[in-house]
């Protein structure tokens, strides 16, 4: 008996790559996953923190995915674009960043499995992509429809997110600000989306977090000029906002003028101060009675004479406003930035009911309320102990609000807890036995590392990821689609029962961004430097 010719394999047979591809795949995978493991351990509400020392010298405590990787000195060039997913999602999304990077490492391991076994890259890379766009499907079957109007399930979204934070026992003061600050500057009924340029976030060192409130206008952290003893309460104000100097002008070059007679130097400060004056009649006579003044770098912004001249005329100075802060006051107060006196027309100035100096925990700050265009922008004043605690109420605070503009941008809801992976991965392999050849292997190692989610949530509460991750499957199997991790009990409860709900543009924005990050590094089969 004569054995058969061998068929040629074809498509799904067993693949052997070059030696350099599978070096450069295999370092590129090691250095993700590095990544990936560093910030593991931050995830979820039993997370722990990092503390990060800047090349600088500065100190920061986070647990933020983002934040972390952000200050991380990563000099592999497959562990940045890690870096850079976080920050993609921290665009797309504004939460979940240490999530996208941990199922990013967890799928990356699971393509190494397959590429030891001999799949192709190109296959894994586009049956990843596959899978990711199945899973996205099964997540918007189990999400549920939110309305903008129902405000308790903004809240339960807002503190899900805040739970896994330093500053997770203000959860119940942060939530209300953040729901409210996003709902006073959209049309709720008509939103597809937030600009979170319109809240701004003022810190005030002095106090403590629970002084943080949401001011309907505009909050300057900047103080009013009292040194020449002008007002620091004005009602019915009219607000000029000038980016020229009220100082004498200097020459473009460093000169030196020799003054050697008393009647020049008189004569010099003559013209100085009939200089300032024109100046100053002109403000008073456009009507103005506050004047916010940018921060200048070439001279002095204002000096002692023009501060007196001010004072005399009843009019408020606030001075060092920064160039960033500008566009914010003016779509607040409806002025307009004016860069020369020769302009300073009524036309530019804006409008508010009172604008007042306060004091707020120890520490002092401008309160503009009554603004022309209430409803537009509003301002969170945040006060903390000191400032490492105030930058994480900051992050928390833009974490919170970002999960309720995935909400106006997707109104769809899941359970948090890792109850959306699990389900997700049991529909992804049972779908992957309707699959053929090796496309059906890459669905069931996509859906296997789907699993690192709980998992994770597991190991960090301090509970035996395996029981739990077991019962949790099991638990899904018999069709509670909302079980979930409930790491407070350390046990497998109805995760909506806990109020744990996330927004759904999180989960599949983070599953599409690890997927097509995963396919990227597997597609790069050399390593090349350049002079």
């Amino acid at each position: 008996m004569v054995d058969a010719a061998p068929t040629p394999k074809t498509g799904g047979g067993s693949f052997k790559d070059k030696d350099k591809p599978v070096e450069v795949r295999l370092s590129n995978i090691i250095a993700a996953k590095a990544v990936s493991d560093a910030v593991r351990t931050s995830l979820g509400p039993k997370g722990m923190d990092k503390m990060i020392k800047t090349s600088n010298g500065e100190v920061i405590i986070t647990n933020d995915g983002a934040t972390i990787l952000k200050h991380m000195a990563v000099l592999h060039p497959a562990a940045k674009m890690l870096v850079d997913l976080s920050a993609a999602q921290d665009v797309e999304a504004g939460d979940g960043t240490t999530s996208v990077v941990v199922l990013a490492g967890s799928l990356l391991g699971a393509a190494q499995k397959m590429l030891n076994k001999g799949i192709h890259p190109t296959t894994i890379a586009e049956s990843f992509q596959k899978a990711s766009h199945k899973a996205n499907e099964f997540l918007t079957e189990v999400a549920t429809k939110l309305d903008l109007a129902d405000r308790e399930s903004l809240l339960k979204s807002a503190s899900t997110s805040l739970n896994s934070k330093i500053v997770s026992q203000y959860s119940g003061l942060f939530a209300p600000i953040a729901v409210d600050a996003v709902l006073r500057v959209i049309e709720p009924a008509t939103a597809i989306n937030v600009d979170l340029k319109d809240i701004r976030i003022v810190k005030k060192v002095g106090g403590t977090i629970d002084d943080t409130e949401l001011v309907d206008g505009l909050v300057l952290a900047q103080n009013v000029v009292k040194s020449a003893g002008g007002p620091t309460r004005i009602e019915k104000a009219k607000i000029g906002l000038i980016q020229f100097q009220l100082s004498p002008p200097k020459p473009d070059m460093e000169n030196q003028i020799i003054v050697n007679d008393y009647r020049q130097m008189d004569k010099i400060l003559k013209e100085e101060r009939q200089y300032l004056l024109n100046m100053v009649k002109k403000i008073k006579k456009s009507g103005c009675n506050v004047l916010l003044i940018q921060k200048s770098i070439l001279r002095d912004a204002v000096n002692d004479l023009s501060l007196h001249f001010l004072a005399k005329l009843k009019i408020m100075v606030v001075k060092d406003i920064e160039r960033d802060e500008i566009e914010f006051i003016c779509k607040s107060t409806g002025c307009k930035p004016i860069a020369d006196i020769d302009s300073f027309t009524e036309d530019k100035l804006g409008y508010a009911d009172l604008i007042d100096e306060v004091q707020a925990s120890g520490s002092r700050v401008v309160k503009v309320t009554g603004v022309k265009h209430a409803g537009k922008t509003v301002s969170i004043l945040c006060h903390g102990a000191n400032s490492l605690v105030l930058e994480e109420a900051e992050r928390s605070l833009h974490d919170a609000l970002c999960v309720i503009r995935c909400l106006v941008k997707k109104k769809y809801l899941i359970a948090g807890g890792g109850a959306p992976e699990i389900e997700v991965s049991l529909r992804l392999q049972e779908y992957a036995k309707a699959l053929r050849g090796m496309e059906a292997h890459c669905f069931q190692a996509f859906a296997e590392a789907l699993e690192v989610i709980p998992i994770t949530l597991a190991e960090n509460a301090g509970l035996n990821p395996i029981a739990i991750v077991t019962e949790l499957r099991n638990r899904h199997a018999l069709g509670e689609t909302t079980a979930g991790i409930n790491v407070r009990k350390g046990a497998i409860t109805n995760i909506l029962d806990e109020n744990v709900i996330q927004p759904l543009l999180v989960s599949t924005s983070a599953i599409e961004l690890a997927a097509e990050t995963v396919k990227m590094l597997l597609k790069i089969d050399d390593l090349v430097q350049t002079r």
